[in-house]
């Protein structure tokens, strides 16, 4: 079997495994996975800027929250149903992302990151300013009757897991074919050595706008999803927290690989999902298990995986 053949493999094993799971789980991890399986898509879409790129983003919330208030708003305050809603959510995260990407590529390094957090910062206060619309750090639900895309009801178990299973698997395969793609390439070359691709001919600030804004509207996918099938947007999602979700997300799973980001959110989940069932002081318990892990795997868990022993692991 060639290595190629091993990586078609790994990520359509990786999505048959993921629809097998809802006939073999209990209820609550359907839920849970349902879940996951969204925000592994946010973490995707992260992964693409920060583990293929090189690019430290303290700032994803922003998109994340892009897609999901254009899909909510449209739904909420314009009325569209959830088809050209979610079309909306894309596009104001392809142009937040954009917009952001043009400016805070002006910096590099550690003001690249403040700068990115500063915006994200920026994106928080303004969903608080108009809460007359976005209605604060209340938000709002989005109804289940509207919760409806070519007749099939998404707020139902079935329909809500299948379509986070669908939403995962176009971008886990979309960035999968990307990263072996020329573009992918270069977007790697650029992470190991800019000036070296930048010596080649490469134009590297153009492939870094447009790895952000493909990273910024996988991102906004995922909040569009979100809110969606979730039912409900609130100023929370567009917090610090949810910007440093996503690198740890990330780093635990293995930056740069195409598996890492799906491992590093449902090791995250879980963790503190087991650890809030033993104590108050979960954070406590799921603090000292990353900590272990960052010492003994540093490169992730998948990324460990791939150094010592499976070499073809995209």
């Amino acid at each position: 079997m060639t290595n190629q053949h091993r990586v078609h493999l790994l990520h359509f094993g990786t999505i048959a495994l993921l629809a097998l799971l809802f006939f073999v789980l209990p209820a609550y991890h359907v839920g849970n996975l349902a879940r996951i399986m969204v925000l592994a898509t946010y973490a995707i879409g992260y992964n693409f800027l920060f583990g293929y790129t090189g690019l430290l983003s303290l700032g994803h919330a922003l998109f994340f929250t892009a897609g999901m208030y254009g899909l909510g708003l449209a739904m909420t305050q314009f009325g569209l149903p959830s088809a050209p809603a979610l079309i909306i959510g894309l596009i104001a995260a392809c142009l937040v992302s954009a917009v952001i990407g043009f400016l805070a590529l002006r910096t590099s390094g550690v003001a690249f990151m403040i700068v990115t957090l500063m915006f994200a910062q920026a994106g928080y206060l303004t969903i608080l300013y108009f809460g007359t619309y976005t209605r604060g750090d209340e938000g709002f639900v989005i109804q289940q009757a509207k919760r409806v895309m070519f007749g099939i009801d998404l707020s139902s178990e079935v329909s809500r897991y299948f379509a986070a299973l669908i939403l995962f698997s176009i971008c886990f395969l979309t960035v999968a074919r990307i990263v072996q793609s020329p573009f992918g390439k270069t977007l790697i070359a650029i992470r190991e050595n800019e000036e070296r691709a930048r010596m080649l001919g490469y134009d590297t600030g153009a492939h870094k706008l447009k790895a952000i804004i493909i990273s910024g509207t996988i991102s906004g996918f995922a909040g569009a999803a979100y809110a969606l099938l979730f039912g409900y947007a609130g100023a929370t999602f567009a917090t610090v927290q949810y910007s440093i979700f996503p690198l740890l997300w990330v780093l635990l799973g293995g930056a740069g690989t195409t598996v890492g980001p799906l491992i590093g959110v449902i090791f995250m989940f879980y963790l503190i999902d087991l650890s809030s069932s033993i104590t108050s002081a979960y954070m406590l318990i799921a603090g000292v298990a990353l900590v272990l892990l960052a010492m003994f795997a540093p490169q992730g868990l998948a990324g460990t995986l791939r150094k010592r022993w499976f070499k073809w692991m995209p």
